[in-house]
């Protein structure tokens, strides 16, 4: 292996976001990909052996970075945990696409590296138990999931928010050009909305059918 090994790996996978981002694992080609990386593109079948390892590690990667940009401890705020994943969502839209090729791909199978992925969301679970101040369960689970999906969805699916909320909502651009749902779409603050909805859900009457817990005291600071 040659000393320039380790930055010709990064551009390769840098690259590899972009087309893959762009087009999915199908649609991907390796040219493409060693052209915008600079390199002959039998350096990806030397690194990485195949456009679907290369894939599984672009997207193993985005995994990671998510787990570390949006962390849950427990005693956090679930609702203000809810704004920082709308956060990455909106400044992402990179990393989005890139989750939504791998549940088209993939669909029902077994994942890349599933056990080490589940163990984040694992961890997850356990920190939002104890903010819930109770024990882990399927009910925990299912409401990580909520809030999740109550964060990502706009920017996910950015057209969609535009249709519903006004022809603002898809006017803002997050990082790297994506279309997003600015501070102001269609006039409403989305993301203050998102997180107000989830506040809500988490201390009104039926949060212990949400959580599996009684209600989330808001903290003092909360508007």
């Amino acid at each position: 292996m040659t000393s320039d090994a380790p930055p010709t790996k990064e551009r390769l996978l840098a690259a590899a976001k972009e087309e893959f981002a762009a087009h999915g694992i199908a649609g991907a080609r390796v040219d493409r990909i060693a052209e915008l990386a600079g390199v002959n593109k039998e350096r990806i079948y030397g690194y990485f052996g195949n456009k679907q390892k290369l894939f599984d590690a672009v997207v193993g990667r985005a995994l990671d970075e998510l787990a570390e940009a949006v962390p849950l401890k427990g005693g956090d705020d679930p609702a203000e945990y809810v704004g920082r994943v709308y956060d990455f969502h909106r400044d992402n839209p990179v990393l989005v696409r890139l989750f939504f090729w791998e549940g088209l791909h993939y669909r029902d199978g077994v994942l890349p590296h599933e056990e080490r992925r589940r163990g984040h969301y694992e961890e997850k679970i356990a920190a939002l138990a104890e903010s819930f101040g109770t024990e882990a369960s399927p009910k925990v689970a299912a409401c990580l999931l909520s809030m999740i999906g109550l964060a990502a969805w706009p920017n996910a699916v950015p057209q969609l928010a535009r249709l519903i909320i006004g022809t603002d909502a898809g006017s803002g651009t997050g990082a790297g050009g994506g279309a997003g749902t600015g501070p102001d779409a269609g006039g409403l603050d989305l993301r203050g909305h998102v997180v107000a909805f989830a506040r809500q859900a988490l201390s009104g009457p039926g949060a212990a059918a949400v959580s599996g817990a009684g209600p989330v005291a808001a903290p003092p600071d909360a508007g």
